[in-house]
């Protein structure tokens, strides 16, 4: 049977049969990469010469109009010579390895004297050669343009019988570099030869007339335009001559557009039309001569922004005036929902959030996100760089400004239904000024998340206190807690929070405030309170927990009491079984000597328990917890301290201190009582002065 032929595309050679691969399978890996590398330099070199006679254009570097041309770019590099190849060449390079390393690594620099090199390496660093840049000849009738030699330009034409037409490897012919660089007489004399080629594009789809545009030469524009050249057609960005002369800001250029009827609604790529561009730039006198020219004020651009739009997002007050007194939609909302205002309020200019609102924008407006200009101006007041033009000297005067100007404009009812209030946002980006301004004027300070956006947390938090407590902002929360706040609002308690972080001054204000100290964690049931997991580390704040009416009884309260505890550890086949067990339909809570139990609290079994005893009367200790105080002959007298019974000075306090109650005990050194009883019923009895009165604890 006849082997099957193949061929390969784009190969030189002719075609082959699979047989031809029978040569590669002796060869080794190394050889096999050897002969690739040796393969590719090979074709490399195999280009035709003709390439080597185009004409090469000035434009691969574009001077500031004004300048010296610059030198054309160089041609493409010309590879090393290679070696000669070890085995016979074959029709087709043979399957490489997709992670093969190039063969040379091309570098460039330039030496003290200015001289451009190339430098040649094996993909190991090696160096093969450095030769100096292969500079590229410049077309004479290209040359001639450049020195806007209109006589010389006229002889080649003439009298070599150039085709002017012919396109070099960017697509530009003479009259494009005629007109990109100004030389109007030159663009005349090609025009009189071959008129027909005046809208004749680049392989970038720029025209004579928009390259002259872009480098605003006023009368190649001017001559172009009186030739016959079309002022609406495009580039590949869909940008019209016109939209480039509003980019410039050019208002000579734009006014011969204009008179030439070139369309002024036409849209870019992006959508944007050339008012949009001059809106952008604050320009208004081109902005009227669009409008005056038949420009629509409203339209959108792919995202659905106006002009309006622009003009309030990129602080154009000049523009937004002429906008609105030109008919333009005040309250427009673009794709995502954003209005004027809201944007405004978004980039942080307090200067045209002033003008809107005086125009009767709507401040009530939702975005896509729910959120309104408020909620906006809450959480990014004072991110702008806007400050002068308002006369604000600091960046949250200008925020508390925005603020305090939507704040009147804002229904409270609308803010509810947003599910979220500025107050959130506020207290999340510790906008202290914002936030004291937000409560001064009414806002609930108890106001909750709504489900959706209290999912988006993993703690499902819910208030604005939440978000000032885990800030760790002390005089945030206070402001809002002074306002009425509720600590206990929260799935997970910021008390949980504040212990968690281990600031003592924002867990006091908590409780004065009046957060259970006895909170739990929904999602973690305990046997005991979850403040007192949190603060076991920090003795000092677990007392204080105590004396604030913390449950301390719940924490020796173990269901296997003296007899043998499980293991800390269990395996699954282990919790499958208690799983099985009757009393396991509910929820398994974790006790406290097992939380104690753990290699970080262990250490600190001890003194924990030392500090609980003294909150509770006769207990009786769990197997586990005396295994702990058996650890330390240190702990001895706090095993001591647990046997019963207890002292009757302790039992008579706690009996007091269950009459009194936890928040009339704070208010006893008002009262006519003996200083030594105070300090015993606040367990402060170990100071010297207690301790002789009472003959407890020497």
């Amino acid at each position: 049977m006849a082997a099957a032929s193949v061929s390969v595309p784009g190969s030189a050679g002719p075609a082959f049969n699979y047989d031809d691969y029978s040569f590669y399978r002796n060869l080794s890996d190394d050889e096999l990469m050897q002969l690739a590398i040796e393969r590719s330099l090979t074709e490399s070199h195999g280009c035709s010469p003709g390439a080597e006679n185009t004409r090469t254009s000035a434009v691969a570097s574009r001077p500031d109009p004004g300048t010296t041309p610059p030198a054309p770019p160089s041609q493409p590099l010309q590879q090393p010579p290679p070696r000669a190849p070890s085995p016979p060449p074959c029709p087709s390079n043979p399957p490489r390895d997709d992670n093969q390393q190039p063969a040379t690594v091309v570098s460039h620099f330039v030496t003290g004297n200015g001289k451009r090199m190339v430098a040649y390496r094996r993909f190991d660093g090696t160096l093969i050669e450095i030769k100096p840049e292969s500079e590229e000849t410049v077309d004479p009738l290209v040359k001639a343009i450049l020195s806007g030699d209109v006589q010389i330009v006229t002889q080649i034409v003439k009298k070599t019988g150039c085709n002017i037409l012919t396109p070099n490897q960017y697509g530009w012919i003479p009259l494009h570099e005629a007109a990109y660089y100004g030389q109007e007489q030159c663009v005349r004399a090609l025009l009189r030869v071959q008129p027909g080629m005046i809208n004749k594009r680049t392989l970038k789809d720029e025209t004579a007339l928009l390259l002259a545009v872009s480098r605003e030469m006023v009368s190649c524009v001017e001559c172009l335009l009186e030739n016959g050249a079309n002022p609406d057609i495009v580039n590949k960005d869909k940008e019209t001559p016109l939209y480039k002369a509003c980019e410039k800001e050019n208002l000579e250029i734009v006014a011969m557009l204009l008179n030439h009827r070139a369309a002024v609604n036409k849209n870019c790529i992006q959508g944007w039309t050339a008012l949009h561009e001059a809106v952008c730039r604050n320009n208004v006198e081109i902005c009227e001569m669009l409008v005056k020219a038949g420009a629509k004020v409203s339209i959108p651009n792919i995202y659905g922004i106006t002009p309006i739009f622009v003009a309030a997002q990129s602080g154009r007050i000049d523009a937004l005036r002429f906008l609105l007194k030109n008919g333009a939609d005040i309250n427009s909302q673009a794709a995502d929902g954003a209005t004027a205002l809201y944007e405004a309020c978004k980039n942080g200019h307090a200067h045209i959030v002033e003008f809107l609102l005086s125009q009767n924008a709507d401040a009530n407006k939702q975005g896509k996100t729910g959120l309104l200009p408020i909620h906006i101006a809450a959480q990014r007041g004072n991110d702008s760089n806007d400050l002068l033009t308002y006369g604000c000297t600091h960046k949250s005067d200008k925020a508390v400004k925005i603020v305090s100007m939507l704040i009147p404009a804002t229904s409270k009812a609308r803010v509810r239904r947003c599910g979220i209030s500025p107050l959130h946002l506020a207290a999340e980006r510790n906008r202290d000024e914002i936030l004291e301004l937000l409560i001064a004027a009414g806002f609930n300070v108890n106001a909750t998340l709504s489900e959706d956006r209290r999912n988006m947390y993993e703690d499902r938090r819910a208030t604005a206190l939440y978000f000032s407590v885990i800030n760790n902002n002390v005089e945030a929360s206070t402001m809002l807690l002074e306002a009425g706040a509720d600590p206990n609002l929260d799935t997970f308690s910021p008390l949980l929070v504040a212990l968690r972080q281990g600031c003592m001054q924002t867990v006091a204000l908590l409780v004065e405030h009046g957060a259970d100290v006895n909170a739990y964690i929904p999602t973690h049931p305990t046997a005991f309170p979850a403040t007192v997991m949190f603060c076991m580390k920090y003795l000092p704040m677990l007392k204080f927990l105590m004396d604030n009416g913390c449950d301390a009884l719940s924490c020796f309260d173990c269901v296997y009491g003296s007899d043998p505890h499980p293991p800390l550890k269990t395996t699954r086949a282990r919790r499958v079984r208690d799983s099985m067990r009757e009393e396991s339909t509910e929820k398994t809570c974790v006790q406290f000597c097992e939380m104690v139990s753990t290699d970080a609290y262990s250490h600190w079994a001890g003194p924990i328990i030392d500090v609980l005893l003294d909150y509770v009367g006769d207990v009786k200790l769990c197997s586990r917890l005396m295994e702990h105080l058996d650890d330390y002959d240190d702990w001895a007298c706090i095993k001591e301290k647990a046997m019963p019974p207890r002292p009757l000075l302790q039992l008579c306090r706690l009996k007091i201190r269950r009459l009194v109650g936890t928040h009339r005990l704070k208010k006893l050194k008002k009262l006519p009582i003996p200083g030594l009883l105070i300090r015993y019923l606040n367990h402060e009895e170990r100071c010297k002065d207690v301790s002789a009165g009472l003959g407890v604890y020497s």
